[in-house]
């Protein structure tokens, strides 16, 4: 357990540590009611990232969440099995990098089953919904 929390709290884990208590304090402002899942989804578009149809704060909750069990697991096996140098200090630098482009493909696989959870985003007509069918009324 010591060990868990030397490489959870140090250096460079400590950057993903600090993104999910972030996370997991926005989830207790959500659970209390005083924010809301979708209060980012007009700041940020996530389009481009291919992480469509979800609120933003489920996409970078589970990132973060991946990121942080990817690096904390990656830096916990280079400190039980490899010898302490040069070497293990830049491949400990790594993991995290690595760990975050891991849990991006992650999210981006589990976030795309979740869109048919979530309502599309609102102001953006949906394919072959009311407004379609009544766009193609008035063309005929």
């Amino acid at each position: 357990m010591r060990t868990f929390l030397t490489v959870a709290t140090g250096l460079p884990t400590i950057l993903p540590t600090a993104a999910l208590v972030v996370v997991v304090c926005f989830w207790l402002l959500v659970a209390a009611g005083l924010t809301s899942v979708d209060s980012f989804d007009a700041d940020i578009d996530l389009r481009p990232w291919g992480l469509v149809g979800v609120p933003v704060a489920v996409v970078i909750s589970t990132m973060t969440l991946l990121a942080w069990a990817l690096s904390v697991g990656g830096n916990l096996l280079l400190a039980l099995y490899t010898p302490s140098g040069a070497a293990t200090g830049l491949l400990r630098l790594t993991v995290p990098v690595l760990a975050l482009l891991v849990a991006w493909r992650l999210t981006c696989l589990f976030v795309r089953p979740l869109h048919r959870l979530f309502p599309d985003e609102p102001g953006r007509p949906e394919l072959g919904g009311a407004r379609d069918r009544d766009h193609a009324d008035r063309a005929a």
